[in-house]
């Protein structure tokens, strides 16, 4: 597939100090975390880490995608919610990996209809179309 060019209209900046046991900082102030590895990997768990804050704009991202897709339908998604679940781990040939488990609730809909929101949204999300065909990306609603 073809990388398809794209008319940027805001580009995010940060810097990270230390990697995966240090500071993340965006170039505006707005963010400024310590991050360490949670313990589950030997650290410390102190601060957050990258996977907490690739879940948090993945959800955040794809409840947005969820909304452009419920808008255009015409359904009601009111009150409802996004969880990202990433996961990180050894590859089989060396290296590591993320995993990623999107949970939708969706009070004002029923299961079929929150299940085709969720895979149109899949297509619109930056976050699904970036990481479409490199991590293993499952859609549950809930």
């Amino acid at each position: 597939m073809a990388i398809q060019p794209i008319d940027v209209k805001y580009t995010a900046v940060a810097t990270a100090e230390n990697g995966r046991d240090g500071r993340v900082a965006s170039d505006d102030g707005q963010l400024d975390v310590v991050v360490n590895p949670p313990k589950a990997m030997g650290g410390s768990g102190a601060g957050t880490n990258p996977e907490q804050l690739f879940a948090a704009g993945y959800s955040a991202c794809f409840q947005g995608a969820l909304g452009v897709v419920a808008r255009k339908e015409g359904a009601d998604i009111t009150g409802s919610t996004v969880t990202a679940e990433v996961g990180i781990g050894n590859l089989p040939e060396g290296g590591f990996g993320l995993t990623v488990a999107l949970k939708a609730t969706l009070p004002n809909v029923d299961e079929a209809t929150a299940k085709d929101l969720l895979d149109k949204a899949h297509q619109v999300c930056p976050y699904s179309n970036a990481t479409r065909g490199n991590i293993e990306v499952t859609l549950h609603v809930g």
